[in-house]
């Protein structure tokens, strides 16, 4: 049997590998002069391989499209078989505190050289610069066209990843399937207006951030850039907020409580009353709380009409009452989106209705499938991404070649 991938990233990779264990013949098609590109880069070049979350209902919260899914996917290939793959291959993973799972060398090139290795080792067909524009399907064969070229497989994987413009789905709208249109999801927000970026690099551990107008709201550790705000409190928001601001044009306001375990206003009046009659003469600017980075709490005073000099004994009622609404509800002005590093994330792509979540096989034509980003499925940050290739990977390719057991 003829089998072929199309795309070399990580769903290509471990869909090969899985369809080619019991002797079919694979090719992987891949566009580009580079294969398994996004795995070297990724995590700063370290490979956030998966996450530590081994329970499924804790696993499928992370995926703002694609969660019902993908809780069948994961049934068939789960974090555990994840990392059971990759150490019985020698790359020992470690869990981070925040969850994410690295190979223990801290090198992606660890999990690059075991999917090559795998790869010769079931003797996949790598064929580069092949940049798929039809595929055809003719008297129970698939006929994969570029513009110079084509091939016939039996079966046909389609891996080919996001992409940023729904021309990049052209050769599966032809087949007759759906494609929802991309938009990016994982992106720092862009605050050009807002003398809040005069203190990048500051960051606070466990911010809260509310999306105003919505009910989407996450918490995380929140960092200041230069243009804007970014870190996981915004890139969660933004993967689960991609629609509702695309809609918008990116230009929304953010609500930021900067220290997410207050959960009300009297909680932070409480604990400025305390420190005002423990501490009655310290200056209220020189003095950071919550926590607070010293030029983070400084710009707060600031904002609140905070005096150099003054002291906590002698602040204003209404200096006090804007600086406790200024940390459990500092308004900036989103206008505009930057893509966060190199995890770019498209949402958008192939119908999972149209998708069999138990081989994943198209509905609509037998013998082709689909796995990773084609799909109208997308994690947060911090290896969810990666699993989801992993997990659609592993099945797409044992169900391409009718093998349906983790061996």
């Amino acid at each position: 049997m003829s089998i072929g991938v199309i795309g070399a990233g990580a769903a290509g990779y471990f869909a090969a590998i899985h369809a080619a264990e019991k002797g079919a013949e694979v090719t992987i098609l891949e566009k580009t002069s580079k294969s398994l590109s996004k795995v070297k880069i990724s995590g700063g070049g370290r490979c956030n391989v998966t996450h530590h979350a081994l329970e499924l209902s804790q696993l499928t919260k992370n995926y703002p499209r694609g969660e019902k899914f993908l809780r069948k996917v994961f049934k068939h290939f789960s974090v555990r078989d994840t990392i059971a793959w990759f150490e019985s291959r020698g790359v020992q993973l470690k869990t981070e505190a925040d969850g994410r799972m690295f190979p223990v060398s801290d090198d992606s090139q660890s999990i690059i050289d075991a999917l090559e290795s795998q790869a010769n080792k079931n003797k996949i067909k790598l064929v580069y610069n092949y940049s798929v524009i039809e595929i055809q399907k003719t008297n129970g064969k698939f006929r994969v066209l570029s513009k110079n070229d084509e091939l016939l497989f039996d079966k046909v994987i389609v891996c080919a990843g996001g992409s940023p413009k729904i021309d990049g789905f052209n050769f599966i709208k032809k087949l007759g399937h759906t494609i929802s249109p991309p938009i990016p999801s994982l992106f720092t927000f862009n605050t050009p207006d807002e003398p809040i970026k005069k203190l990048m690099g500051n960051s606070v551990p466990d911010a809260f951030v509310r999306l105003e107008g919505t009910k989407l709201a996450y918490r995380g550790p929140l960092l200041i850039t230069h243009w804007g705000v970014s870190g996981p409190a915004i890139l969660k928001l933004s993967a689960f907020g991609a629609q509702w601001l695309f809609e918008k044009n990116y230009n929304a306001n953010a609500h930021i409580r900067w220290d997410a375990s207050l959960k009300s206003e009297e909680d932070i009046i409480q604990k400025l009353n305390d420190f005002r009659n423990a501490h009655p003469k310290k200056k209220v600017m020189t003095n950071p709380l919550f926590s607070l980075p010293a030029r983070l709490w400084e710009h707060i005073s600031e904002k609140s009409g905070v005096e150099n000099e003054i002291i906590w004994q002698n602040l204003p009622k209404k200096h006090f009452h804007k600086l406790v609404q200024n940390l459990f509800c500092y308004i900036v002005r989103v206008k505009g989106k930057t893509t966060f590093k190199e995890e770019f994330v498209t949402a958008g792509g192939v119908e999972l209705n149209e998708v069999d979540p138990e081989t994943m096989q198209s509905r609509l034509i037998d013998g082709l499938f689909f796995a990773g980003e084609v799909m109208n499925i997308d994690g947060i940050t911090g290896g969810f991404n990666f699993q989801a290739a992993w997990s659609t990977g592993y099945l797409a390719g044992r169900s391409a070649n009718q093998i349906n057991e983790y061996a």
